[in-house]
């Protein structure tokens, strides 16, 4: 019962293993690509250095606009003070308050706005073709990582082929061996060689996972053992790359993202030493201001009414002195109220200012030395790239030819085993040929197909890379 359960067991976990693989989507290269790029990490902080380029230019195009600001004051002075109303001293406690809008216009600033925007315009230029180059570079990735799964996958399906063959010659052998009609150690030679060819399949499906794995991670997805690729629309034609390292070379130049970006660094950085210069000129701006106050201590005083009053003056009437009277007005005081006085204290101011640069202890005359610095870095950068890339194009380009030479080589290898192969399994089967001579046949056939294959994809690996440095990978 025991048996019949584990039997029925592992029969049940076949059929839900084959059911899910069923059920798995079949990714294509689009596809693949498609997560890739919408996953990657680097690819998205790229994207963000991006970003923060483009507000970088157009907060130096902002800065030709003037600078606008409004401001309110109050507080509560105790003790001797002076009346910000009247201007003189006050020994009562007094609350104040004051009110400004203030604007400032550069005009001129030595060119640095314009040399400014110069700079961050080459540098969002620049952020622009490193994102490029970063998808670029993972495009590449991803389709090496998927010809290695189709080749690693191809390596299989030829070891499962393989042991196929061993395992129907071992069959035929054991029933010849119950009669007596071979040797014993006959069927022992295969059997030997089944079990290579076991270790052959297994070696093959360690190499499919690994394959699988490397491409999820450049996909930043979860490992999955059921992954599936599709394989329509996949050119595996193959022919003799006609370019040359020079007229590859030639065409990366032009049409690299890290080469136009490192360039482009190189610009921006000699636009910093305009701009670390203007340092050295005036500047000259204009600026206005529209301001207010309050104070608790302002009064102002209403008429309400008159009165004679007697003055020390006279007049002698029939010899008697009469004094003289006159008008007084009399008037009520009281204080002024908070929105009277910001309405009535309304005032404004208006300039221009020229600041002339003659002392900074030489900070600009740094400024500038280490923007000069920066721009040789960068070009250094820029050279640096473009040998590189030679070095890589001639590397990529040797290991193409090597990689073609040895798949003619192998086709004909193939070719020629595959035909003492056949010859010698006719005799093997007819007793003609002993065991050990029909596995050296054999295993020269298995390791030739494997070897052809393996050496195929290393060829389409190879000219993927010439492809990509060409601009040819979209």
């Amino acid at each position: 019962m025991i048996r019949i359960y584990f039997v029925l067991t592992g029969m049940l976990m076949t059929v839900i293993c084959c059911h899910a693989q069923e059920n798995t989507p079949k990714l294509t290269l689009q596809a693949c690509l498609d997560i890739a790029l919408a996953n990657n990490i680097p690819v998205k902080q790229s994207a963000l250095q991006e970003q923060a380029d483009k507000v970088n230019l157009s907060q130096s195009k902002y800065n030709r606009l003037p600078n606008v600001a409004a401001g309110v004051n109050y507080g509560i002075n105790n003790g001797r003070s002076i009346d910000p109303f009247t201007n003189a001293y006050n020994n009562q406690q007094l609350s104040s308050s004051d009110a400004s809008l203030t604007a400032s216009v550069p005009v001129f600033q030595g060119f640095q706005t314009q040399h400014s925007i110069k700079q961050a315009s080459f540098s969002y230029q620049a952020s622009k073709l490193e994102l490029q180059q970063e998808k670029d570079n993972l495009t590449l990735n991803v389709i090496l990582a998927f010809l290695q799964l189709m080749n690693d996958e191809d390596v299989l399906a030829l070891t499962k082929k393989q042991i196929a063959v061993t395992e129907k010659q071992v069959e035929r052998l054991n029933l010849m061996n119950n009669e007596g009609a071979i040797a014993p150690a006959t069927l022992f030679d295969l059997k030997g060689q089944y079990a290579s060819d076991q270790l052959a399949v297994t070696g093959s499906l360690r190499a499919v996972a690994l394959s699988k794995l490397a491409l999820s991670r450049l996909m930043n997805v979860p490992y999955q053992k059921e992954m599936q690729i599709n394989r329509d629309g996949f050119d595996m034609t193959l022919a003799l790359y006609e370019a040359n390292t020079d007229n590859i070379y030639s065409t990366a130049i032009q049409n690299l993202a890290m080469v136009k970006a490192a360039d482009l660094r190189t610009k921006a950085a000699s636009r910093a030493i305009k701009v670390a210069a203007s340092g050295l000129y005036p500047t000259l701006s204009l600026f206005g201001q529209l301001g207010t106050n309050f104070s608790s201590a302002a009064r102002t005083s209403t008429l309400a009414g008159t009165t004679d009053v007697a003055t020390s003056d006279y007049v002698v009437v029939n010899g008697n002195n009469s004094p003289v009277f006159t008008k007084q007005s009399m008037y009520n005081s009281h204080k002024i109220n908070f929105l009277d006085q910001y309405n009535n204290n309304i005032n404004t101011y208006f300039g221009v200012s020229l600041q002339v640069p003659i002392f900074s202890s030489f900070q600009t005359r740094s400024n500038i030395k280490l923007a000069r610095i920066e721009e040789k870095r960068n070009s250094y950068v820029a050279e640096n790239t473009r040998v590189q890339l030679r070095q890589a194009i001639e590397e990529a380009h040797l290991n193409m030819t090597t990689a073609w030479d040895r798949y003619t080589i192998l086709t004909e290898q193939v070719t020629a085993f595959a035909e003492s192969f056949r010859a010698a399994e006719i005799r093997f089967n007819l007793g003609a040929l002993n065991s050990v001579e029909y596995l050296i046949v054999k295993n020269n056939l298995d390791r030739a197909n494997i070897n052809l294959t393996i050496a195929r994809y290393e060829y389409l690996l190879r000219t993927k890379v010439l492809d990509f440095y060409q601009g040819k990978l979209k």
